[in-house]
């Protein structure tokens, strides 16, 4: 094989695993925020509790909103 072939086949390697690897990564990123997301509405609730406060219902779903608002 020629050394321009061994070139072509390295960069096709490379690529290869780039895009492989840019799949895993967003593979285990989102199974990660299924098993950990960053808030709920439990940790609310514990925030809430832990200023001294009883959170309502409609508390509760104002600051998920809100929560859900900045990260977009």
């Amino acid at each position: 094989m020629t050394t321009g072939g061994w070139i072509g086949l390295l960069v096709a390697a490379v690529i290869g695993a780039l895009i492989a690897g840019f799949f895993l990564a967003r593979w285990f990123f989102k199974r990660q925020l299924e098993k950990n997301p960053p808030i709920n509405e439990g940790m609310i609730r514990a925030l809430y509790q832990s200023v001294g406060r009883k959170p309502s219902e409609a508390d509760i779903q104002r600051t998920m909103a809100a929560v859900r608002r900045q990260q977009k």
